[in-house]
């Protein structure tokens, strides 16, 4: 046996840096490695110490424990006792055991020192578990030990190394180190001990340094809810969920968050007292879980200013590390400062790389009988297994969907034989939101209702390829998965764009190798995220429609002025639809709804007409000045300029759509003016859709108003040829690639070469008609803004035109592949600049 002598049984974690993995685990480690080279850059991390690996193997050898436990591991392989015996035949054995009186002696000398440097006798601590093989890029281990909170005094402390020690035999931990090839006893397991934060009077979360979901790198994702932290690893509530895009950070005039989501934010966790409630199965007695007050859930837990310097931090580690990373913070309610406490590689996204791509689309819809966070993009459907907690795993029947309240590592293997996953509780970052995307399944966080609105052995079809919010459906809907090769993409000299409405589904394809986004919908946004109208937020108390005034109340709770709720969310969604491309632009249009679909908005009936043809009647640019609708426009208006000039995406391009007249022209473009939104003034530029043939015969006028043009081939057709578009009788008769369409474009192009602006396409036609596309580039038109699924096929198109020598008379500019983060991914494939 080695001499007391030779154990160094505690490090401080200022002394240990990343290489140290082996002597103080992956979590203290990095902690240590943070201290010593991130400080200095204002990055705090409590103080505190860790005991060693060798102290851990010198309490298994002082207690002759590694024999017992290979010889539990060995019954347990061999089928001859069952995981759940051996894993608490090995804890309970630890938990016995006494530590090694050098250990206890380096232990309490070093809390000691920690509680002095503190200016306190006796400190309360979070002991936290961290292991030799944790953390590591490959595998994070993430959740399969114990951390301990608000631990005070020595003899508690001692108790907690013993119960951190016995927590690596945990069964949930020995499923995963089999699984991944480990050597149970080759692992080690280092005890930290640090200084608690006092989130308990603020708030507590995580943050990732990408999008979690779609592997997005160049935003921050931030999870926050009040009290300490556990809840929000564990996914017990549903947090508040901020997004910040990363480069722009580096401008302190800028502030470029692009998502701000109240969570409902139920419960939070404090420290135990004689009146707090009893705490759950799995959290340390020394805390208990509270109800929080209705002010709380309504309102967020992190400023503004405190959003940007988390999202700062997460990139320096980043930036330090070189890699994604996935960090735990809290906030002190007593100083008011943010703290890191935990830092790992992230690492599901990261090992997926940059393979193919799959398109998942619901060939039908159906019932929706509960919705949440969408996690993942994929579908599935299965029959429903309702499990209340782990204890029922045994009842879960291969290849149906788990339902629950929340998960936590326990539920590991029964959720690897769940072909989806919904919880009543959660957000991006809880536990069943980072299992599901490491096992490649779609799983719905945070419905609220799942459990009491899903029945068992109900069918349901999962559906997470619809943006950021997933949807149960009612039965078994059919729905196409395709596989999109990117490493099939070619270069084009013709500009090829996507079309976007949802911001959930820009992040989804920010890996396609295109140009830009030539149609950003913004009345997708308003319908879908905003579900108010405009003008029912403006003339909020002139409204006599008691229902959509209580639906109002509920959709804006927390503003006190309804219309920052609509500014908020339309900049929000513009902004991460311009950050899935940046720099490259995002063609923003204004809001294109008729009459009929502004109508059924929340409070919109009051404020729209009845119009016997509402395709022809009071939509795009004759209703922004219009006293109707002025203050409406207004709005969109602030939402956009708050997003280039406020967020930093100067890349966005303003479009006016239904544009009758010149004259029509100059008024939109005062009202934008008197609103920031100055044409040429910053860099801003504004153009128009052409979709009425006035567009073209008077497209020199329209030339000297606007910086660009963009063929609506839908309204084009349908205005050329006389025929409704939605008229399914005379559907024979709409054809986008009529003689007259193409005599239309051509002149369009001709004329705006004349005059030296540019012309792309946003319609349909090109994305369902291949043979469409050969047309526009033999026309010359500078670029096609395509669905994101019909991309590849479509550049291959594009690409084989070009080839033959067609483009058109004008000159090529540009190619594929450049600007944002996709030019990192598929820069093989661009062509010469």
């Amino acid at each position: 046996m080695r001499g007391p002598e030779t154990i160094d049984y505690v490090r401080w974690l200022d002394t240990l840096t990343a290489d140290d993995i082996g002597v103080a685990g992956g979590k203290n480690a990095s902690l240590g490695e943070l201290i010593r080279t991130l400080g200095a850059q204002g990055i705090a991390v409590p103080d505190g110490f860790a005991t060693t690996a060798d102290a851990y193997r010198e309490f298994l050898e002082r207690n002759h424990l590694s024999a017992f436990i290979r010889q539990q591991l060995d019954a347990w392989r061999d089928n001859r006792q069952p995981l759940e015996r051996t894993g608490r035949s090995i804890r309970e054995r630890m938990l016995e055991a006494p530590l090694p009186t050098p250990l206890t002696d380096a232990v309490g000398a070093a809390y000691r020192r920690l509680s002095q440097e503190s200016g306190d006798a006796v400190i309360d601590v979070a002991v936290r578990s961290s292991a030799t093989a944790e953390d590591l890029p490959t595998a994070s281990f993430a959740g399969q030990q114990e951390t301990y909170l608000n631990i005070r005094g020595e003899a508690d402390l001692f108790v907690t190394c013993r119960r951190c020690f016995a927590s690596l035999f945990t069964d949930r931990a020995i499923v995963y180190r089999e699984e991944r090839g480990f050597d149970h006893l080759k692992i080690a397991l280092s005890v930290g001990v640090q200084k608690m934060v006092r989130s308990d009077r603020a708030g507590a979360g995580v943050l990732f340094t990408l999008d979690t979901d779609t592997g997005f790198p160049d935003l921050v994702l931030i999870n926050a809810a009040w009290g300490l932290g556990e809840l929000v690893v564990k996914g017990t509530v549903t947090p508040d969920q901020y997004t910040v895009f990363k480069p722009l950070l580096d401008d302190p005039e800028l502030s470029p968050i692009t998502g701000k989501t109240c969570g409902a934010k139920q419960q939070k966790l404090l420290y135990a007292t004689d009146e707090t409630a009893e705490a759950p199965t799995g959290v340390s007695s020394t805390t208990a879980v509270v109800e929080t007050t209705g002010e709380e859930r309504r309102s967020f837990v992190l400023s503004d200013a405190e959003i940007l310097q988390l999202a700062r931090w997460g990139r320096e580690i980043e930036r330090h590390y070189g890699r994604p990373m996935d960090v735990e913070w809290a906030k002190d309610g007593d100083s008011g400062e943010l703290f890191v406490v935990q830092a790992r590689p992230e690492t599901v996204q990261s090992a997926k790389g940059a393979g193919a791509l799959y398109a998942w689309k619901l060939l039908e819809r159906g019932e929706v009988l509960t919705r949440g966070l969408a996690v993942g993009d994929a579908i599935a459907v299965g029959d429903i297994c309702v499990l209340e907690s782990a204890a029922a795993i045994d009842q879960f029947r291969d290849g149906a969907v788990l339902v629950t309240g929340e998960t936590d590592p326990d539920w590991g293997p029964v959720m690897r034989r769940a072909a989806a996953i919904v919880t009543d509780r959660g957000g991006r970052t809880s536990h069943a939101a980072i299992v599901s995307r490491e096992l490649g399944i779609p799983a719905i966080v945070g419905t609220g209702d799942a459990t009491a609105v899903l029945r068992d052995g109900q069918t349901i079809t999962v559906s997470c390829a619809e943006g950021e919010e997933g949807r149960v459906y009612a039965g078994r809907l059919p729905f196409r998965a395709t596989e999109l090769d990117l490493a099939s993409a070619v270069p084009t000299r013709t500009r090829l764009m996507i079309n976007i409405a949802e911001p959930g589904a820009a992040l989804r394809w920010w890996r396609l190798p295109c140009r830009g986004v030539g149609l950003a919908r913004m009345e997708y946004l308003v319908n879908n995220v905003i579900q108010v109208h405009p003008m029912a937020l403006v003339r909020y108390d002139t409204l006599d429609d008691e229902e959509a005034r209580r639906r109002i109340d509920e959709l804006t709770a927390g503003y006190e002025d309804r219309t920052d709720y609509f500014v908020d969310r339309l900049s929000q969604g513009i902004g991460t639809i311009a950050a899935s491309r940046y720099p490259d632009p995002v063609i923003v249009r204004t809001s294109d709804f008729k009459t009929n679909e502004y109508a059924r908005l929340v409070g919109g009936r009051v404020f729209e007409p009845v119009e016997e043809n509402p395709m022809l009647g009071w939509r795009g640019a004759s209703r922004y000045t219009d006293e109707g609708y002025r203050d409406g426009f207004a709005l969109e208006c602030r939402a956009l300029q708050r997003v280039r000039e406020r967020m930093g995406f100067r890349n966005v391009i303003v479009m006016i759509p239904f544009c009758r007249t010149p004259a029509e022209a100059d008024r939109v473009l005062e009202e934008m003016a008197r609103h920031g939104l100055e044409r040429g003034v910053e860099g801003l530029q504004v153009y128009v859709m052409a979709e009425i043939p006035s567009n073209i015969l008077e497209a020199a006028e329209f030339a000297r108003r606007f910086d660009g043009f963009s063929i609506g081939s839908n309204d084009l057709t349908q205005l050329a040829l006389g025929v409704d578009r939605d008229a399914a009788r005379l559907a024979d008769l709409f054809d986008e690639q009529s003689p007259t369409v193409r005599k239309l474009i051509r002149m369009l192009l001709a004329a705006a070469r004349s005059a030296g602006r540019p012309v792309g396409i946003c319609g349909q036609a090109p994305s369902d008609r291949p043979e469409f596309a050969r047309f526009l580039v033999r026309a010359g038109i500078d670029s096609i803004s395509l669905n994101p699924d019909s991309l590849l096929k479509v550049m291959k198109v594009v690409a084989e035109e070009e080839a033959r020598g067609a483009h058109g008379d004008r000159p090529v500019a540009g190619v594929t592949n450049s600007g944002g983060p996709q030019e990192r991914l598929l820069r093989k494939h661009a062509g010469p600049t």
